[in-house]
């Protein structure tokens, strides 16, 4: 049979049972939760953190400063983080300032930091397939440089802050060379005076942002609020999110930075101009507040090929002023294309979809709500992870949109609080759920520790898990299964310890044995069992099959 280097596999057994009510940590754990680990990084606290599904410790990371928002695993398994630089020049929500690279040992083992009296890292970083950090800056202008583009002095309160996008290549233990970039002042149209550049009509040029157009930020300073990025490597395509604008963006990676300051070049021909825009037409004078369909929103993100709905985009809509009140969603919503794949818009329309695809909110709608930060992940299996970033509240739902798992952060700027505090500063930026498979995993020690809050409530929450290491598949054995009466274990030459679950993680059978063993389940009642094998070499699980008497 064919060997397995490395394979992991969990079946979740796990319900829930607390006998008094928690207020941080695990909250609910439902059958058909996501497998997989969850990892987030407190906003007043330096650590990371990964649990498990039974909201225990899996693994943390200690960085150099509080986060400065993102924190993600990179497929080596090391820890790629925003820092809060203290002090730092421009004092906004979303200053980060640093990059740090932390690896399974907890050591920095890369930091940069890109941050100035004209300049400062906020908010996002994604890394690219090569190992480059592509990463959201500010960068200041004066009111000379506005107006002298066409600014509305009446829209100044000082200097300007715009926006750009730089693609670091490390340079390890510290330091980096930025070998791209791209700035939004390049792509900019005003109509507020014919005597400076940029002037046009509007409407008549929705790839480039109205340098007058104020969004809901009504913000004399910093006037677009990126607070996203992600990358597409199929398409070598940068997606972003804007907050104040109500928008997103798709822009061209393909070009050099020469061209990504121009309207041409690059595989799309368009140079660092928007290939595409959704969520507020209002933006490009083809639409009005009316048709509006994104409201503050956060964490714009493709989902990757091989999730349900991949190619789509999921974007966690904070509803700040939704028609209606107040209130969040996550949307899934599909960029229009022509037989070419190029995204397309005419002369009169706005770019489409007119609608999203699949979203989710509360029964009662306003009772959703997260004002900033917060985001979406769409799952493997069809679920849906939700980070309330605020309430520091992640909860998944199933494809019925049915909650089956929620975790409160249980750390503040003061670190793990007792179970049973109600916590008011333990927010984050967003949370991400890691597959079992996924590469970063590999070779790492995954062993559940203690559930990261102080004096954690005693519950129940069963995980089986088979972590086969250079084991042929045919070396251990289960049969006959199905079975009515007996089954039996063969091909474990050490002493082991068994035990059989039913589906809701009940230990209902157990035992111990240092040979070929058999196993009466005759009195077990029809259905779908698990069994686990502990031994001092591995931990095995299978699952079972008792027939009707």
């Amino acid at each position: 049979m064919k060997s397995i280097s490395f394979f992991i596999l969990v079946f979740y057994l796990s319900v829930i049972n607390i006998s008094a009510q928690p207020t941080i940590g695990l909250i609910q754990n439902s059958v058909g939760t996501s497998e997989g680990y969850t990892l987030f990084s407190p906003t007043a606290y330096t650590q990371s953190y990964l649990i498990d599904n039974c909201g225990r410790l899996i693994h943390e990371w200690s960085g150099s400063h509080n986060t400065g928002l993102a924190t993600y695993l990179s497929n080596n398994g090391n820890l790629i983080r925003t820092g809060l630089i203290p002090g730092s020049y421009y004092a906004v929500g979303g200053k980060g300032g640093a990059i740090e690279i932390i690896d399974w040992n907890d050591s920095i083992i890369w930091s940069y930091e890109h941050y100035a009296a004209t300049y400062c890292l906020h908010h996002d970083i994604c890394e690219l397939p090569n190992g480059n950090i592509i990463a959201l800056a500010w960068e200041r202008k004066t009111t000379t440089a506005a107006t002298n583009s066409g600014r509305n002095p009446t829209l100044l309160s000082g200097d300007l802050w715009s926006e750009k996008i730089i693609e670091i290549q490390p340079t390890f233990p510290s330091g980096g060379n930025i070998v791209w970039e791209w700035h939004l002042w390049d792509h900019l149209v005003q109509n507020y005076s014919s005597t400076k550049p940029n002037y046009g009509v509007i409407e008549d040029h929705p790839e480039l942002l109205n340098l007058n157009y104020l969004g809901t930020g009504l913000n004399y300073t910093e006037w677009q609020h990126f607070n996203s990025i992600d990358y597409d490597p199929v398409r070598d395509q940068i997606l972003i999110s804007s907050r104040y604008m109500c928008e997103i963006y798709i822009i061209d990676h393909s070009t050099t930075t020469a061209e990504a300051s121009g309207h041409a070049g690059g595989n799309y021909g368009k140079g660092g101009d928007f290939l595409y825009r959704w969520g507020n037409p209002e933006a490009y004078n083809r639409g009005t507040t009316t048709d509006r369909k994104l409201f503050d929103q956060h964490c714009a993100k493709w989902i990757t090929d091989y999730m349900p709905d991949s190619n789509k985009i999921i974007i966690f809509n904070n509803g700040v002023n939704r028609p209606g009140g107040n209130a969040s969603s996550v949307d899934i919503m599909l960029p229009p294309k022509d037989s070419l794949g190029n995204y397309f818009i005419d002369t009169l329309n706005v770019y489409g979809p007119d609608s999203i695809e699949w979203t989710y909110s509360a029964t009662i709608t306003t009772s959703m709500y997260a004002p900033r930060v917060s985001g979406g992940q769409r799952l493997r299996n069809g679920n849906t992870l939700i980070s309330l970033g605020p309430q520091a509240d992640i909860f998944e739902v199933d494809s019925n949109k049915n909650k089956i798992w929620e975790y409160i952060g249980p750390v503040d700027n003061n670190g793990p609080a007792d179970q049973g505090t109600n916590l008011i500063s333990n927010s984050f930026f967003k949370a991400q759920r890691y597959n079992l498979d996924f590469p970063g995993f590999s070779g790492h020690d995954l062993t559940p520790g203690l559930p990261i809050e102080i004096n954690p409530l005693p519950y129940e929450c069963n995980t089986t898990i088979i972590n086969v290491n250079n084991i042929k598949e045919n070396n251990v054995s289960v049969f006959p299964n199905p079975s009515s009466d007996k089954i039996y274990i063969k091909g474990i030459e050490s002493s082991y310890i068994y035990k059989i679950y039913d589906i809701t993680g009940k230990n209902l059978i157990s035992g111990n044995s240092n040979s070929e063993q058999n196993i009466d389940i005759s009195k077990l009642t029809q259905g779908i069992y698990f069994l686990k094998i502990n031994s001092d070499k591995t931990v095995l699980a299978f699952k079972i099959i008792k027939n009707g008497n």
